[in-house]
């Protein structure tokens, strides 16, 4: 539960750090006949950054448990 609990602080660290991501994705405009026309359309997902704090502070108390049951 150790290693669990150190890699949720690491997740929950670059949570933190990068607070969301873009991607690309390609839409049909018009499409007549054989003919089509596309557009890409950069897409964003975002969340807070207390969402990282909230994970690295899951992983702190499964270590802290961890090693208080040891």
């Amino acid at each position: 539960m150790k290693k669990a609990g150190m890699l949720i602080m690491v997740f929950g660290l670059l949570i933190t750090l990068y607070t969301g991501f873009r991607f690309v994705t390609t839409e049909k405009i018009v499409e007549i006949g054989d003919i089509e026309i596309t557009a890409d359309k950069t897409n964003t997902v975002d969340w807070s950054p207390m969402v990282g704090i909230v994970v690295i502070v899951v992983g702190g108390i499964m270590l802290y448990t961890d090693k208080k049951g040891s």
